[in-house]
């Protein structure tokens, strides 16, 4: 029996209810304008009352390719020996219905050394899960291919061989890679600048900007040190991918969307603000 993946993050990330889910999906889809063809983004996988509004930017942005399957490249942040651990076969189960495994895709890729089928190292990271809802209201009746990219020397490996599976398997793809950025402030250990805004004001302004500069500039092989030297994103190994597959099917631009931060929601909430973390949405494009 193909196994299902039931929610782990419903409730606590985003809604559990199927019409609080749409509600919210509703009030979070917006348009979007860039120049070129997706074949790719970038997106971030906090709660959706911080990341969700930019994460549908992301989203939004990749509808115009149509896709039949959608790969998304999830971060780690569990313990995962693997280099990448794929969900290969099944159903996700979300508040919305259920999502199919791309599986003959799935099967290709497994054929490389690089890549475990590991349907355990996915039960509870919520990197992939956060960004379903999305996918089904937005993108439709899509299949996905769910692989974790822990940020290692072969991220980017990782993100070539599945394009050229894609590649050869004649499908209609588009990548997803999900991340945070910078988890400045006391929860997270990580005040190099100073406790309150000034710091998370460098957070998002350098440290953040730092990391999207590559992302920008097409440079799959330094997204990891960079975040291993600077703790600027959770998810470099999936961005690594991401980058690196968008590039193998011919991407020539990132176009960004938006960068935002959890900081920046409770201030414009009234709130006060010692922590912060960076949310990116941004589009790999092919030319015109």
């Amino acid at each position: 029996m193909s196994p299902t993946r039931q929610p782990a993050a419903a409730g606590r990330f985003y809604p559990a209810g199927e019409a609080e889910c749409l509600q919210m999906l509703d009030e979070m889809v917006r348009p979007v304008d860039f120049e070129g063809h997706p074949i790719g983004a970038v997106v971030p996988h906090a709660g959706w009352v911080y990341s969700g509004p930019t994460a549908a930017l992301s989203v939004s942005a990749v509808a115009p390719a149509q896709p039949e399957t959608v790969v998304i490249f999830g971060a780690v942040h569990a313990v995962d020996a693997n280099h990448a651990s794929m969900f290969p076969s099944g159903v996700w189960q979300t508040p919305l219905g259920l999502l199919s495994v791309d599986e003959e895709l799935a099967a290709r890729v497994t054929r490389h050394p690089q890549f475990a089928a590991n349907p355990a190292g996915h039960t509870y990271e919520h990197s992939i899960e956060v960004q379903l809802p999305l996918i089904q209201h937005i993108l439709g009746d899509v299949k996905i291919l769910p692989i974790s990219v822990r940020p290692g020397e072969l991220a980017a490996e990782i993100g070539r061989v599945v394009a050229t599976e894609v590649r050869e398997s004649n499908r209609r793809v588009v990548f997803l890679a999900s991340t945070d950025l910078t988890h400045y402030g006391p929860a997270f250990g990580f005040e190099p600048h100073g406790h309150g805004l000034e710091g998370i004001r460098w957070a998002k302004e350098v440290n953040d900007r730092r990391f999207i500069d590559l992302i920008a500039a097409l440079d799959a092989e330094s997204v990891v040190p960079e975040a291993a030297s600077n703790h600027n994103a959770c998810g470099a190994g999936a961005v690594a991918a991401g980058i690196a597959a968008a590039l193998e099917l011919g991407a020539q631009g990132y176009a960004e969307l938006e960068h935002t931060t959890s900081a920046d929601k409770e201030l414009e909430a009234g709130g006060h603000a010692t922590n912060s973390v960076g949310y990116e949405a941004g589009v790999f494009t092919l030319p015109n």
